[in-house]
């Protein structure tokens, strides 16, 4: 499999097989429940991940270059 593929199944994983192992109230992390805190981390790295395929997709270098 190519590595942006790869970079792309993170928020996949993140996100829908996460929560499965993350599922607890306790502990608290900055007040809230460890499971919205997992989530809103979650969807932080997602953030992150997308910036990171953009700049390597070559379909945008591209377009940049013209």
């Amino acid at each position: 499999m190519n590595k942006v593929r790869l970079i792309g199944l993170i928020p996949i994983l993140l996100l829908v097989v996460g929560p499965v192992f993350a599922n607890s109230v306790e502990p608290y992390v900055l007040g809230m429940p460890f499971l919205l805190f997992y989530i809103l981390i979650a969807v932080l790295l997602t953030s992150v991940c997308m910036t990171v395929l953009y700049l390597l997709d070559p379909k945008n270098k591209e377009e940049m270059d013209s």
